[in-house]
């Protein structure tokens, strides 16, 4: 908005020029023609200056169409400082032409002096309404017709003089006024903007901070969850010992079993632990050591609690034994295995846990009613439970899904032929 600034006389650049200055363009141009069409309505203004005055109007209408083109284009052909100090001159050879102190041509002067005013500043403008009134007053008291006294001459130089001024110094305020508002709202917005980026970051750090007690719940869920089935087999193992129900081989399997459902509860309470130190993983940290797929597969069906009757465990090739955390495999397959029982009725369960190329393929196939045709990928979302299940807390295939990801692997539920539903896990296993 400024052309000149701390007293000096700049040249406005490029970037700065907006609708404004074509605005003032085509009041230029407007104000040239007005000139020329009073002179053609009433050529006694000219008071015998007509043919000067015609050459002047019809070379500064091509000055004004010039300067217009120019902004029309994004170019600016002179500085302002010098169109509106040429547009000064101009106005005051016209006002001397046409009558001097009675010449109606001064009503283009604050035209002039508001230009100045806005572009310079309030200082600028000041000095250019007293430039132009200085101007005026010499074309009033030289141009003025004769029966015009001189203290009238006088006169009418020092009242436009003091117009002029007033306007300069008004406009001056009004741009001071427009400038502080500016500077306002330009604080105002940084301060909002400033409280809408605390904001945004409060608003993140609660998230994260829910985002964690959520996962810290989420842990505490899934190990009572996965407390049950141990827990539940411990309570018969010890009743049936206690009553004395069980001997000779009996005996000895229930021995093993709970000092394997004491492993396996041991390996839950160390997830709880990495619940409560670490990040709030459900899924606890990964502790691998050696394990033989045969034994693995009677341990799960044994913590699933499946009878012998219904049993079908396969492990190829006879005697493997992998690397992995048996823990999280445990509890992804005793899970699998655990809903294939509960929707089998009195149907075997297969479990069968290959080696293949440095991967684990397990499957659990089972001869219940399987998935409605697209829940395959819903029945694994948390909080999910179907068929007779519904009402429940939904955890165990999310777990087995949690789990899964966590190693790597994949996990496909697909109908069986026949009827039921295979459950088939592939899993990485660590390089040797």
């Amino acid at each position: 908005m400024d052309a000149w600034r701390s007293g000096g006389w700049e040249r406005v650049p490029r970037a700065q020029r907006t609708a404004e200055d074509r605005t003032a363009a085509v009041i230029r141009v407007a104000a040239v023609l007005a000139v020329g069409l009073a002179l053609v309505l009433g050529p006694e203004l000219a008071r015998g200056w007509l043919v000067p005055l015609a050459v002047l109007v019809v070379a500064t209408t091509g000055y004004a169409l010039a300067l217009l083109i120019g902004e029309l284009r994004g170019r600016q052909l002179v500085p302002a400082w010098f169109s509106t100090a040429l547009d000064g001159v101009l106005v005051l050879v016209a006002c001397a032409l046409t009558g001097g102190a009675e010449s109606i041509m001064v009503a283009l002067l604050p035209l002039v002096v508001v230009a100045a005013a806005v572009r310079g500043g309030a200082v600028i403008g000041r000095l250019a309404a007293l430039v132009a009134g200085a101007g005026f007053t010499v074309g009033a008291v030289l141009g003025s017709d004769p029966d015009v006294s001189l203290a009238d001459r006088w006169l009418a130089g020092a009242w436009w003089t003091g117009f002029l001024v007033a306007a300069a110094v008004l406009v001056g305020v009004l741009v001071q006024m427009l400038e502080r508002q500016l500077d306002e709202s330009a604080v105002s917005r940084a301060r909002a903007l400033a409280e809408h980026e605390a904001f945004l970051e409060e608003r993140d750090l609660r998230a994260r901070l829910l985002a964690a007690q959520q996962a810290r719940l989420d842990g505490v869920r899934v190990v009572l969850h996965e407390f049950r089935t141990p827990v539940a087999s411990l309570t018969a193992l010890t009743a049936d010992l206690a009553a004395g129900r069980l001997r000779g081989p009996s005996q000895e399997t229930a021995t093993r079993l709970l000092a394997e459902h004491a492993v396996h509860l041991r390996d839950m309470l160390d997830g709880l632990a990495d619940v409560a130190v670490t990040d709030g993983s459900p899924l606890g940290r990964v502790r691998e050591r050696p394990v033989r797929l045969a034994e693995l597969a009677d341990a799960v069906l044994d913590a699933a609690g499946v009878a012998p009757a219904r049993r079908v465990p396969l492990a190829e090739p006879p005697g493997a034994v992998v690397r992995c955390d048996p823990q999280r495999l445990r509890r992804v397959l005793t899970n699998l295995v655990e809903n294939a029982a509960r929707h089998s009725g009195d149907a075997p369960v297969e479990l069968d846990l290959r080696l293949r190329a440095g991967r684990l393929v397990a499957e659990v196939r089972d001869r219940g009613p399987g998935l409605p045709p697209g829940q395959e990928g819903v029945v694994t979302a948390k909080g999910v439970a179907m068929g007779e299940r519904q009402g429940t807390a939904g955890l165990g295939l999310w777990i087995v899904e949690a789990l899964v990801a966590a190693m790597d692997g994949e996990l496909t539920l697909s109908p069986r032929d026949g009827g039921g539903l295979v459950a088939h896990l592939n899993l990485p296993l660590p390089s040797p």
